[in-house]
């Protein structure tokens, strides 16, 4: 049974923005001040350089190839002879989605407490059940809860900044000067990021996908990107760089600094968001997981519709599942280098696969192009794989073993199974 076709321009836009805006801003950003200092913003307007380039090719190939697994199936056509390739990628953006809704639940159940005092992790294993539940009801019942929280969000990030603006020490920051933290910083707040990509993992769900998919993309990465600096120069206007590092709600605290009111409000806001970005990161990695199973790279049962709300309901449990054992885990920071780790490392074989792609595939209809080549080497997606690689390897060392354990025991999976047949 094939996914319904129910979401249009408005729909793939608002579950991009809220991702990615619910992602970073109200879980690392105290992290990533502690490593950047001053220099914050210049940590957020790196990532997001390096997410545009990304970007780029996710537009073209989510636009060559509209299906829900996205990266897996760009990866299967460009090395069709070495079909680990696009295993390990596939499970490495499922647990990417998995890392990112634990990561957010974590902080959700820390946002929490501001309200009620309950234990952070039984708050986060909660939220992930409720996300679960309304996943499971139906694409169409999500997009609109996303929708409502997706406002709320932005709109409580607005009215930081407005608050940040009145502060005579607003634009300070932008005379930090370059130093050797911003780099780390850059890496852990990429995480923030993530969320555009995901747009293109709801191919088979989008009206008109050729049109809306690159449009969604970009539109999502420049709200996002634009939110992000001036959320940061913000933040540093209102709380030195030390206190926001210590805090486990950052922009509540920065906030309290002028209005304990709306640092209230504002924790309220972060509530909503860090719900809508475990609600999204659970719906797309279960589309991942789908995607694979029907190819039969994973066990068949997972590609199960409901025949009730046409959704992937076993594959929706299971990612569901492994979000909530990241959970002990407990540290924002870590879990989410994880999440980064696996995204960036997937980011940069989705640039590879393009540049193989036009050498492979050079008939392919290409409804949008990414710029710039020389021949038919394309010049920006060759600067993608660079750019990510190196973004991860600034990341926590314990990212890097947690990460690389990951794809080793992807590819032995994938090994074993191809090994069988």
């Amino acid at each position: 049974m094939p996914l319904k076709r129910t979401l249009g321009l408005s729909a793939l836009t608002f579950y991009g923005i809220g991702i990615i805006l619910g992602a970073g801003i109200y879980s690392v950003l105290g992290a990533a001040a502690g490593m950047a200092r001053d220099a914050l913003w210049q940590s957020f307007l790196l990532s997001s350089l390096v997410a545009l380039l990304t970007a780029l090719s996710y537009a073209e190939l989510a636009t060559s190839y509209p299906q829900a697994s996205a990266e897996f199936t760009y990866l299967r056509k460009a090395f069709p002879e070495w079909r680990g390739v696009a295993v390990v990628t596939g499970l490495l953006v499922a647990l990417s989605g998995a890392a990112t809704a634990a990561t957010v639940a974590i902080a959700f159940g820390g946002y929490f407490r501001g309200f009620v005092e309950v234990p952070a992790p039984i708050v986060a294993w909660l939220l992930i059940v409720a996300c679960a539940g309304l996943n499971l009801v139906g694409v169409k019942q999500s997009g609109w809860v996303n929708t409502v929280f997706t406002v709320l969000e932005a709109s409580g990030l607005v009215l930081f900044i407005g608050v940040g603006l009145q502060s005579s020490r607003f634009g300070d920051a932008l005379a930090a000067i370059p130093h050797a933290g911003v780099l780390p910083g850059t890496a852990l707040v990429f995480f923030s990021y993530l969320g555009f990509e995901n747009i293109a993992n709801l191919a088979e769900e989008a009206k008109h996908p050729a049109r809306d998919l690159p449009r969604a993309i970009f539109l999502s990465l420049a709200v996002a990107s634009l939110l992000y600096v001036l959320v940061a120069l913000s933040a540093l206007a209102l709380l030195p760089a030390a206190a926001l590092s210590e805090s486990p709600a950052p922009l509540a605290d920065a906030a309290r600094t002028q209005s304990r009111m709306f640092a209230s409000a504002l924790g309220a806001i972060a509530l909503f968001a860090t719900a809508n970005t475990a609600l999204v990161s659970i719906l797309v990695a279960s589309r991942v997981v789908y995607g694979m199973a029907r190819d039969r790279e994973l066990p068949a049962t997972l590609d199960k519709i409901s025949p009730r709300s046409e959704t992937p309901w076993l594959a929706i449990v299971v990612v569901a599942s492994v979000a909530a054992l990241l959970v002990p885990f407990g540290n924002v920071a870590v879990v989410a280098s994880i999440s980064s780790f696996a995204s960036l490392l997937a980011f940069a074989g989705v640039s590879l696969a393009l540049i193989v792609l036009r050498y492979r595939a050079p008939d392919q209809p290409r409804p949008f192009r990414v710029p710039l080549r020389i021949g038919r080497f394309p010049i920006l997606p060759a600067a993608g794989v660079v750019s990510t690689i190196a973004v991860a390897t600034q990341l926590e060392t314990t990212a890097l073993y947690g990460g690389g354990g990951a794809v080793a025991m992807f590819g032995a999976y994938s090994y074993a199974k191809h090994r069988r047949r």
